[in-house]
């Protein structure tokens, strides 16, 4: 299993919808092999859009056109209600907000990991493995680096986030059609992503490793099989995967993607 530096889960950037963190949905940088444990200027954009109040109650806001290379600061304005964790704005401070965003959902929806597209959190401590009578195992103590980017994403206020997310089809298609894609509706791609990390199993039991020239891998089989994306997720830890699978349904809700197309959560007990 690849060492991660910097994680996000997410794919959440200006709204955090996926992700990583999306999220996750979240995510990720390789970082150098840890010696194994024992047990133990800001122009101002031109925008149709009111700022202050991105989600005010019983006001149906109108559509946002906004010129993607000076959205930044309008983006950190229309998303700082959605989240009282004094976190998420400091993720905001990234630069190409929309542009990321659109980015790193476009990788989870293939399966990839959209480190490109993530600057902005770094976990505390290492990627850790416990060795025991000569066989290597994830040591659980690694899932808490996590809990902070976790706690962000469970924070947001999922309906207001997807009333946001409508209000801003035009930039966002825009970013779309830029990185190749200008035929195809990013609804979809969306919601492939939100799909992708949902079939994330919850792990029962230790994560059984194998260790590599520079890295550990998974030696159970079909969970070394995941996507990249969905290890990501995975090493979040069973209880971070529940959390942020919960959230991604309630998210998937409020987009209006059909429960038929919604994945049940598994369980999955390592061999």
């Amino acid at each position: 299993m690849e060492k991660s530096k910097k994680v996000i889960w997410v794919v959440v950037i200006f709204i955090v919808l996926i992700a990583v963190g999306v999220g996750i949905y979240y995510f990720f940088f390789r970082e150098k092999p840890k010696e194994v444990t024992p047990s133990q200027e800001v122009t101002p954009p031109t925008a149709q859009a009111q700022v202050g109040e991105p989600m005010a109650k019983g006001k149906v806001l109108g559509p946002i056109e906004v010129e993607l290379d000076k959205s930044d600061e309008l983006m950190r304005e229309l998303t700082k209600g959605l989240s009282s964790n004094p976190t998420f704005a400091s993720w905001l401070m990234t630069k190409d907000l929309i542009r990321k965003f659109v980015a790193a959902v476009d990788n989870i929806a293939q399966g990839m990991s959209p480190k490109s597209q993530v600057d902005f959190f770094s976990p505390k401590g290492r990627f850790m493995v416990i060795k025991r009578r000569g066989k290597f195992y994830l040591d659980p103590a690694s899932y808490a680096r996590y809990d902070p980017a976790v706690e962000v994403f469970l924070s947001l206020d999922s309906k207001a986030c997807v009333q946001l997310y409508r209000r801003l089809e035009s930039p966002v298609q825009q970013a779309y059609r830029d990185l190749g894609y200008p035929e195809q509706d990013f609804d979809e791609t969306l919601t492939l992503a939100i799909i992708e990390l949902l079939k994330v199993p919850v792990v029962q039991g230790e994560i059984p490793l194998e260790e590599r020239v520079i890295s550990y891998g998974i030696s159970d089989q079909e969970l070394e099989s995941l996507s990249n994306a969905q290890k990501h997720l995975l090493r979040m830890g069973p209880e971070n995967v529940q959390k942020v699978q919960t959230k991604l349904r309630e998210i998937g809700s409020e987009l209006g993607i059909p429960s038929t197309r919604i994945p049940q959560p598994k369980v999955y007990q390592p061999k």
